[in-house]
């Protein structure tokens, strides 16, 4: 019978007396290597990304990818030590996240990343804001994730937007468990109000728009304006308001063109309700 490499090396180590030694050696190696490398429970694996934030006004999800996201992304990937390039888009933003080859310095890749993007700012459509750079590290990776789900007999009794807001207070009991860092919440609609002027209102009671936006940015603030001494007390005094809900927005007042007040409510509807959002990646 005619033997191959691993038949003939195998006849000629049962009966070799150097067998056990060799098996003896390589038990001592593995030993000897068990306690003289160094190991660690957790290694600490320099893997930086860097996330580039821009806002984008008045430009939808599809346009700020178009306009915003992929001049940025062509921007990243000229330099040095990024490996992957992600791109996420809202409506009025777009996040960019550069991911560096394992072991770049983190202070280095931002670094890099700031000198390339004010050296070809150009490329951005004009009127954009300066983008926020922020470094993450491994450390912010998510190492536990919890997924909120109705179950199959109660799906119609929480939507997006009740999953949201339990998740919002399970997010506030989970920051107070010791050794937790960043936490965050992905998918969901949260609450907002929204305003929708009507054109045809707003040229009856000859309102312009841009009383309509002024009204809506100022709307919802207050600050201290200082305390007041009455009857040996001294009492704090709030200048404004913060608005909670779709009616308190709609008793705004906006100027008209003749500079007679106007209810918001009046040339706008003002709803209250999840947020809707139209995002790509």
């Amino acid at each position: 019978m005619n033997l191959g490499l691993s038949g003939r090396l195998t006849r000629a180590t049962i009966a070799s007396p150097l067998t056990p030694l060799f098996l003896f050696a390589a038990l001592a190696v593995g030993i000897l290597a068990l306690f003289t490398i160094p190991r660690e429970e957790e290694p600490q694996i320099s893997v930086p990304m860097v996330d580039i934030q821009v806002m984008a006004p008045g430009l939808s999800a599809p346009d700020a990818v178009q306009l915003v996201g992929i001049p940025l992304e062509t921007i990243v990937k000229s330099v040095d030590g990024v490996e992957h390039v992600y791109t996420q888009a809202e409506d009025d933003g777009v996040m960019v996240t550069a991911r560096f080859v394992v072991g770049s310095n983190p202070e280095a890749a931002a670094t890099r990343i700031d000198e390339k993007l004010r050296a070809n700012w150009d490329r951005i459509p004009v009127g954009i804001p300066d983008p926020k750079v922020t470094v993450r590290g491994i450390n912010d990776v998510p190492a536990v994730v919890l997924t909120l789900s109705p179950k199959p007999g109660a799906a119609g009794q929480y939507d997006d937007q009740a999953l949201y807001t339990l998740a919002t207070k399970l997010r506030t009991e989970i920051a107070k468990v010791d050794n937790v860092g960043l936490t965050f919440i992905t998918g969901g609609r949260p609450e907002e109000i929204r305003i929708a002027p009507d054109p045809g209102k707003l040229s009856q009671f000859g309102v312009p728009l841009g009383s309509v936006i002024d009204a809506a940015a100022q709307a919802g603030r207050s600050f201290p304006a200082g305390s007041i001494r009455e009857g040996g007390q001294a009492v704090a005094v709030t200048a404004g308001q913060t608005l909670g809900s779709a009616q308190d927005v709609g008793t705004l007042t906006v100027r008209s063109a003749s500079g007679a007040p106007v209810y918001l409510r009046d040339v706008a509807a003002v709803t209250q309700g999840p947020r809707e959002d139209q995002a790509r990646a």
